[in-house]
C-alpha cells in the first residue's frame, strides 16, 4: 500500500515544487501539470476507496448474506450504467440470459460490486476485441457448489493473457502490465475485491485466458 500511495505522492510534490519554481510564470506547462497532478490524486481517491471496500469485504466474509438479489435485473442496471464507458471504448455490450429473474441469496451491493469490476475490466482491457459478453445461465447441480446453481460468464475478445499469471490474479496489486493497468486507472484491487465477495457468498471465481483469444472470467454462485 504505501508503495502505491507513494508514486503518485513523489508525482504530485514534485509538480507543486516545479510550480513554485521554473513553471512559476508558464502558462502552458501550469496547465498541463495541474492535469497530470489531478489525474495522480484521482488515482489515489481510488485507491483508498477500493481499500476501504476491500476492508470492508474482509470484514464481512464470515457473515452470510441473507437477501434475494435479482442477477437478471442487476446485470441489465450494470450494462446500463457502464454503456457510456463501453461506447467510448468502442465496445460492443452483449447480455445473454434468461428473460426472467434468476434469483440467489446475496447481498445486492456487493454483486453489484462483482458485476461492476469484472465488466468495466473487460471493457478496459478487452477493448481491441470489440464486444464483452455477460452470459448467465441456472444448472440443476454444480460441481463447484455440490447443489443448484447459476453461472455468471463475462467474456471478451482480446489479446488475452498469458495463463502462466492466470492464479495470481486476485492477488492485491498484482498487475499482467503494470504501467497499462495505472493508465486505465487501475489500482490492482478490484479483482482481490470480486474473489473475498465470493468467498462471502460460498461461490466460486474461475479464470480462462489465452494470447490472442480473449479472456473469460466465470462466477459460480449458490441456488
Amino acid at each position: 500500500v504505501s508503495h502505491e500511495l507513494r508514486t503518485p505522492l513523489t508525482a504530485i510534490m514534485g509538480f507543486i515544487e516545479t510550480l513554485r519554481g521554473p513553471a512559476r510564470d508558464d502558462a502552458a506547462a501550469r496547465a498541463r501539470f495541474l492535469e497530470i497532478m489531478e489525474q495522480e490524486a484521482s488515482r489515489m481517491n481510488r485507491l483508498v476507496g477500493d481499500l476501504l471496500s476491500l476492508n470492508r469485504v474482509e470484514t464481512d466474509e464470515r457473515v452470510r448474506p441473507r437477501d434475494q438479489v435479482d442477477l437478471t435485473a442487476q446485470i441489465a442496471s450494470t450494462l446500463n450504467s457502464l454503456r457510456p464507458l463501453a461506447d467510448e471504448a468502442g465496445v460492443e455490450l452483449i447480455s445473454d440470459g434468461p428473460g426472467h429473474p434468476v434469483n440467489v441469496t446475496g447481498d445486492t451491493d456487493q454483486i453489484r460490486q462483482v458485476l461492476t469490476n469484472l465488466i468495466e475490466n473487460a471493457i478496459k482491457y478487452g477493448s481491441s476485441g470489440g464486444e464483452v459478453r455477460v452470459s448467465l445461465s441456472e444448472v440443476e447441480r454444480d460441481p463447484a457448489v455440490r447443489g443448484p446453481a447459476v453461472r455468471l460468464l463475462v467474456m471478451d475478445k482480446g489479446a488475452g493473457t498469458d495463463p502462466i499469471h492466470l492464479p495470481r490474479l486476485t492477488e492485491r496489486f498484482y498487475r499482467v502490465d503494470s504501467h497499462r493497468s495505472r493508465q486505465k486507472g487501475g489500482t490492482g484491487l478490484g479483482l482481490a475485491i470480486v474473489k473475498h465477495i465470493i468467498n462471502r457468498h460460498r461461490g466460486r471465481l474461475r479464470v480462462e485466458s489465452a494470447l490472442g483469444a480473449g479472456t473469460t472470467f466465470t462466477v459460480i454462485l449458490p441456488r
